[in-house]
């Protein structure tokens, strides 16, 4: 038992989910919502009730097992269907029951709480990354693992955020109720942030909800707690805290940023311009499955470079990037990435890894393609 508990404690101090676990290593974080302060204390009320019923149980039969011992003489009273006794076992735990649940009745409808919120959030789990979509602000992104590869393979040490980096964190303001709207575009995933006191599965085809209040600025780490295949572990959830007047500058200069790229469509891009967007977008979404240099890992996912006959159907190759795959692994991107992002993608990979097919896919055409 003792090593069990090592082993936890050991395993929690490694992925340094929360700064409260990693302070005493041993209870669950206090957390910077009001939510998780208050879980916390209905965890320590709990705690305490059991350590008492423990104390007293093991109490009373350690003291009947030494008091009462037959090397003393002792013997066994012979009694049956002792009425006050079997109401005595019968009441005490019962108004125990009630105690614990009246608190934990209060704790649970404030959790599922949701309504008037200052912002809401679509939170789309995706193999093997989150979408985050600000609603009704044409402000969304995907969040993707950004542990260097290195790290991985072991060839570089791993630090301390190691499996815990994004290259796009989701950004919240302190202060205001946000509203989590969670669901999944392949498989069943879990968003959780300990700090937060959010664990809420995200499934296909349904809309969960879940809502937050951070009282601190600050970086919180999480990650996706439902297996979901073989990059499960390479699927972290940050999330950026930050003032209400900082957020409302940040989200500003998003929606800027997303009225240009949606500019960009009607406009003749260049074919360096769209192989040095391409490289980005096939690094944080293409990577992870297809390899940094489009080796591939058959079956599941094939070989990129020097695919002739991918090569040879340009338009089959549009139609699997943006429609995906039915029966395999390859999801659709129509509702992933912008015109912009699959017309640089499709353009780097038949141009990347000595392909040099010489296409250049413009994203008026994939604009064309959604619409219809």
């Amino acid at each position: 038992m003792r090593k069990r508990l090592v082993l936890m404690a050991a395993g929690f101090a490694f992925t340094g989910l929360s700064q409260g676990v990693l302070a005493n290593g041993w209870n669950m974080p206090v957390g910077v919502t009001d939510v998780s302060r208050e879980i916390h204390s209905l965890h320590m009320i709990i705690f305490w009730i059991c350590v008492v019923i423990g104390i007293v149980v093991f109490g009373a039969m350690f003291y009947s097992l030494y008091r009462y011992r037959h090397s003393q003489g002792a013997k066994a009273t012979q009694f049956h269907e002792h009425t006050t006794v079997e109401i005595i076992w019968t009441v005490i735990p019962l108004l125990i029951l009630v105690g614990m649940a009246v608190p934990a009745t209060a704790t649970l409808k404030t959790m599922y709480d949701a309504s008037e919120a200052d912002l809401d959030v679509m939170v789309t789990g995706q193999q093997w990354r989150w979408r985050y979509d600000y609603m009704g602000e044409e402000v969304a992104f995907t969040s993707n693992l950004a542990t260097p590869r290195a790290q991985i393979e072991g060839s570089d040490a791993k630090d301390d955020s190691y499996l815990l980096e994004v290259d796009e964190p989701l950004v919240l303001p302190t202060g205001r109720k946000v509203r989590l709207l969670l669901t999944s575009d392949d498989v069943i995933h879990s968003w959780w942030v300990p700090d937060l006191a959010v664990k809420q599965d995200a499934v296909p085809g349904f809309v969960n909800e879940n809502w937050v209040r951070i009282n601190e600025p600050g970086i919180y780490r999480g990650q996706c707690a439902e297996l979901c295949g073989r990059d499960h572990g390479f699927m972290p959830v940050v999330v950026k805290a930050v003032e209400p007047e900082q957020f409302d500058t940040w989200l500003a200069q998003r929606k800027e940023a997303a009225a240009q790229e949606a500019m960009g469509v009607d406009r003749e891009w260049s074919r360096e311009e769209l192989m040095e967007r391409g490289e980005q977008v096939y690094g944080t979404i293409c990577a992870s499955c297809h390899q940094p240099d489009g080796s591939g890992n058959p079956p599941a996912f094939p070989a990129l470079a020097g695919n002739q006959a991918l090569m040879d159907d340009r338009e089959g190759h549009v139609e699997t990037v943006v429609n995906g795959v039915s029966g395999s692994a390859m999801p659709a991107f129509r509702s992933t990435l912008n015109p912009v992002e699959i017309a640089a993608v499709i353009t780097y990979e038949r141009n990347a890894w000595g392909n040099e097919t010489g296409d250049v896919i413009q994203p008026s055409a994939i604009a064309e393609q959604l619409s219809d």
